[in-house]
């Protein structure tokens, strides 16, 4: 957590994606059809305090969200769902403050509660790798 804090004094963004450097920060992948996954996630942060969802864009894929930080800045926040192959699709995360000054590790705090709740949620559908 120190480590994430330090980098955080100076990067203000963290995204996850296939080649991420930390196991908890790679695509999440779910034994569910791309409709199925978005409409999940959509119930899950339409009804998850502290974010709120600003727009979704299915046939893109994307969900945007904002959230406030207990310090009141706020994270743009923006969920890419895909699809791998009918039956299996992937959510990746991107987070970044809003501001100047780095983000003492709220962006990476911000996804791992993301992946969190979709995995608490959706645990039966979950792929580990």
């Amino acid at each position: 957590m120190l480590k994430r804090a330090l980098i955080g004094l100076i990067r203000s963004q963290e995204q996850t994606g296939e080649k991420a450097s930390l196991p908890e920060l790679k695509t999440r992948y779910y034994k569910l059809s791309r409709d199925s996954l978005w409409d999940e996630v959509v119930q899950i942060f339409k009804k998850k305090p502290g974010y709120k969802v600003l727009h979704e864009v299915k046939n893109v894929g994307e969900i945007v969200m904002e959230k406030r930080t207990v310090t009141g800045r706020v994270q743009d926040v923006t969920l890419t769902i895909f699809s791998i192959n009918p039956l299996k699709s992937a959510i990746d995360v991107y987070s970044a403050s809003r501001g100047s000054l780095g983000d003492l590790g709220s962006n990476y705090r911000t996804i791992l509660d993301i992946y969190g709740t979709i995995d608490k949620k959706l645990a039966q559908y979950k792929i580990t790798n």
